[in-house]
């Protein structure tokens, strides 16, 4: 699952700290999800979309082979 998660803290020149702060997980969670090395729950999904003010879909992508 690709996400624009980076792109959409630069907008909003917020940390991956603050971020996690906001959507009450770890700093690493947010470098994970960042990362594709994790797939966020669908709660911390719309959280992290709330705080971008966008949709899921927005920000979150499926891949071919998800």
């Amino acid at each position: 699952m690709k996400n624009t998660i980076r792109i959409e803290r630069a907008i909003l020149n917020i940390t991956q700290a603050e971020l996690a702060g906001k959507v009450s997980v770890s700093r690493q969670t947010i470098n994970a999800i960042e990362s594709q090395k994790y797939v966020p729950s669908t709660v911390l999904a719309l959280k992290i979309a709330r705080v971008f003010q966008k949709k899921v879909d927005d920000i979150f992508t499926l891949e071919e082979n998800d």
